[in-house]
């Protein structure tokens, strides 16, 4: 081994037939609050299986009468939505500064829910479903809708230009000198530069036709359905890293059926099955304990159970 070659093996450098895939704005950003998420916030997880039996046959019932393109995400965010009213301190923010031990939770007036969506090039991005505290099925549907139509004409890197200037201004007012000069200069200058200097100065329109900076920055909480991206899940999720600052998050899978074994009416052993759903609900451990979620997971128990309620929404 020559001593070019032990260096490059000391630094971990890539050898001359490897692929290099450099991160775009997307990753830039979404790498930076996952990071800070993974160093910062003590998580804990539960995974609740619900039967959703009822809730299914309702729901398919609805959606061929309800007159609107209602879909199951839409359902589910709904019902993300009612467990946060039962549970309002998991719609928070947190603040917590590990010198001092000092912290500040901040219970968010309106439930914002952060949406990954999958681009036609692969790549996923949360967009805020805004005030949705307040929307019946039929307007979440509309407003999810409308998102969709409008990120259509959106031109991604330019939103997200907003986005990062607004995440280096928060570096720079926190005191964070060294890394917001290092983000600047990353972004303009070498090899790991996303932007020229006009990007900086272009925004998005604000005709209606593209989304805004609000519109990619983190909600209230998070809900993201793996189930979207591959209908032949079997797994469940186990853990998924939270948006900082947020404090709860939402993910479901795939539906799936199961058999079960019952005695009937005349008392004689049968087969059945029924439908469960996969959930997993990841919170800030800083916020409490695990008593702070349980009005969420009652609330979600009595829904299945009860679901023509949502006929109702």
């Amino acid at each position: 081994m020559d001593f070019k070659s032990f260096i490059n093996g000391a630094l971990n450098r890539p050898d001359k037939e490897d692929r290099i895939e450099r991160f775009n704005l997307k990753g830039r950003i979404s790498g930076y609050i996952l990071t800070k998420a993974q160093q910062n916030i003590p998580t804990c997880g539960y995974n609740y299986e619900a039967d959703i039996t009822k809730l299914w046959e309702v729901f398919s019932e609805l959606k061929e009468t309800c007159g609107y393109n209602l879909t199951f995400n839409t359902l589910m965010m709904r019902i993300l939505v009612e467990g946060l009213k039962a549970a309002p301190r998991l719609n928070s923010h947190i603040n917590f500064n590990t010198t001092s031990s000092c912290g500040t939770l901040i219970e968010k007036k309106h439930i914002d829910v952060a949406m990954p969506v999958l681009l036609e090039n692969g790549e996923t991005f949360p967009i805020k479903v805004r005030n949705s505290e307040d929307k019946t099925l039929k307007e979440l549907s509309e407003q999810i809708d409308k998102l969709f139509e409008t990120l259509k004409t959106t031109d991604i890197d330019r939103v997200m230009f907003d986005v990062i200037l607004q995440r280096t201004v928060g570096l720079m007012l926190s005191g964070a000198v060294i890394p917001t000069i290092a983000q600047t200069v990353t972004g303009y200058v070498g090899k790991h530069k996303v932007a020229t200097l006009k990007g900086l100065f272009e925004h998005a329109p604000r005709d209606g036709s593209s989304l805004q900076m609000n519109d990619l920055n983190e909600g209230s909480v998070c809900m993201t359905n793996w189930g979207v991206l591959y209908g032949g899940l079997n797994g469940n999720v186990t853990y998924t890293p939270l948006l900082y600052p947020q404090v709860f998050l939402m993910a479901i899978g795939v539906v799936r059926d199961r058999d079960y074994a019952f005695k009937n009416e005349e008392g004689i052993v049968d087969i059945g099955t029924k439908k469960y759903l996969p959930i997993t609900l990841m919170f800030d451990h800083r916020i409490g304990g695990f008593n702070d979620v349980m009005p969420f997971i009652k609330k979600l128990d009595e829904i299945f159970e009860n679901p023509e309620i949502i006929k109702e929404w």
